[in-house]
């Protein structure tokens, strides 16, 4: 058994996806994670979409690209998160992939900066994710897909840092078609034991972004790779490990260097 890899494809060098898919193939790659922008801009792409999947491009995921998210403060941007997100499943749906994923917000608000508490309490917090994930995972199990919320750490959002969050927030919606991401980056610095968290979180575990401790890509911080995937395997994990970092040196190399990285931390057995 191997993890299949993804790049995100505004880290691949190339003017177009068939550009990017030849480039990402030749560096180990097996598919590309797309960005889905607000305004149902991804919608809008289905024409580019299909071109590239009808040329071979293997686009199993993604990942939500917007100013306000499910989670928000506000119940109008809310609703718009969650139709952009509807739609952003229906259309990876359509170009066979696996699914869509968001945090509960990104940058709106951290108990790490004043003014400290948040305007809603933690009750309020945990309904609005709640009702938000349950109908757009509804949505999802409809299309065959999968929604995948993914914490991330205390300096970005208040609400959601740690896997076992994710997992009772999941466990709370009930539907399968819920899961969790895990991102490599935000687990450095939230987990006591990236390790335990990964084996916590395996019944709801559905995705997987990695970059290093650094938010590089991986083999430029200290992350330990080979124990990462190891875990990973052990778990039965079956989804893709998605590169979504910054890119130091020159981009090709720098890409090469996480393909190998994650390529040479698979067992030999597993990658045959």
């Amino acid at each position: 058994m191997s993890i299949p890899l993804a790049c995100q494809e505004q880290l691949l060098p190339g003017t177009n996806l068939s550009q990017k898919w030849a480039l990402a193939a030749a560096l180990g790659y097996d598919g590309i994670e797309l960005r889905g922008r607000g305004d149902l801009a991804f919608a809008r792409r289905l024409p580019e979409l299909r071109r590239a999947r009808a040329e071979g491009v293997v686009m199993p995921t993604v990942c939500v690209e917007m100013d306000h998210f499910i989670g928000d403060f506000d119940p109008e941007r809310s609703r718009d998160a969650v139709a952009n997100l509807r739609s952003q499943l229906s259309v990876i749906a359509e170009l066979g992939g696996i699914g869509a994923m968001t945090p509960a917000a990104w940058g709106m608000f951290s108990r790490r900066l004043p003014p400290f508490e948040p305007p809603r309490p933690p009750a309020g917090d945990r309904q609005v994710l709640v009702d938000a994930l349950g109908a757009l995972g509804e949505h999802a199990r409809a299309e065959g897909v999968s929604l995948f919320l993914e914490p991330l750490n205390r300096y970005e959002d208040h609400m959601v840092n740690r896997l076992d969050e994710a997992v009772v927030l999941c466990a709370a919606v009930g539907l399968p078609s819920v899961r969790v991401v895990a991102d490599t980056f935000h687990m450095n610095i939230e987990e006591d034991d990236v390790p335990a968290a990964l084996r916590a979180a395996a019944p709801y575990l559905g995705h997987v972004q990695v970059s290093d401790s650094n938010r590089y890509q991986p083999g430029a911080g200290h992350l330990d790779w080979p124990a990462m995937v190891r875990t990973l395997l052990e778990i039965g994990y079956s989804g893709w490990l998605a590169l979504e970092c910054r890119l130091r040196a020159d981009p090709v190399r720098a890409l090469q260097q996480a393909a190998t990285v994650l390529r040479h931390a698979q067992p030999r057995q597993a990658a045959a």
